[in-house]
């Protein structure tokens, strides 16, 4: 894969941290996981790229035109691949991608899966884009996190991939591909057929998924205060500490 424009001075070098943590958190039983927002996706009878099997001369007919439908909206699902496991979860939200949906869909899979997959967890590794809803500087991700620290107990440690090497982030490549083979070629007609795709999808190498949906609002351009941010423990984590942090729950 070619990167477009330089690449970062330190990129391998974060490459090998994320890659030695994540091992060393596997294989003492922590959870790790990748987390990004996949593409939005307008919702209606479009044509969705790819092809489907179906009954001879019997094809699909879908609009002729891509103006997104103000009644229908569009999803934006946000991602979390589990490392130990082989497992995704999807949060389908309705509203913005922000950086409050971003924890609150990770805070959702820790309800739904992590706690009862991981009950001795101690701490929790996230590995996830620079940029964002989850992005390295977004002051909301930091302190949303922290909050989601507190209320699950364990310590969040954050690894963010350098810039432009978001596909290098596992949730695109063991979690994110397979939703997009698996509806292609079908239109995205409702929330729920999408939900059902997603929630439908398998690989051969045992990749399950759960998929749930968010009706949630998520304000925009939203922001933290100095006092709130600065109540936030945070460890920063060297080489890299742009990159790399961890957020106390105590």
């Amino acid at each position: 894969m070619l990167q477009v424009g330089e690449s970062h001075p330190d990129r391998n070098a974060q490459f090998e941290f994320i890659n030695g943590k994540a091992k060393e958190y596997i294989e003492a039983g922590e959870p790790v996981i990748s987390v990004d927002t996949k593409k939005k996706e307008k919702i209606g009878n479009f044509r969705n790229p790819g092809q489907e099997y179906r009954g001879n001369k019997d094809p699909r007919k879908v609009l002729d035109h891509d103006f997104p439908i103000k009644e229908l909206g569009k999803i934006a699902p946000y991602g979390i691949y589990n490392l130990n496991h082989n497992t995704g979860f999807v949060n389908v939200g309705t509203s913005h991608d922000t950086a409050e949906f971003a924890v609150e869909s990770i805070s959702r899979w820790w309800g739904v899966v992590g706690k009862r997959t991981f009950p001795k967890a101690t701490k929790l590794l996230i590995t996830c884009d620079s940029g964002g809803s989850n992005g390295a500087k977004t002051r909301l991700w930091k302190y949303q996190l922290s909050q989601l620290a507190q209320r699950i107990g364990i310590e969040i440690h954050v690894c963010h991939f350098p810039p432009g090497t978001s596909k290098w982030n596992k949730v695109e490549h063991r979690l994110f591909c397979y939703i997009s083979k698996r509806w292609q070629g079908k239109p995205l007609v409702s929330v729920e057929t999408a939900i059902n795709l997603i929630g439908s999808t398998t690989t051969t190498t045992g990749l399950k998924v759960l998929c749930q949906r968010d009706e949630n609002i998520y304000e925009l351009a939203k922001t933290v205060p100095d006092e709130d941010f600065e109540s936030i423990k945070i460890e920063k984590l060297s080489p890299f500490e742009n990159w790399n942090y961890v957020i106390k729950h105590k």
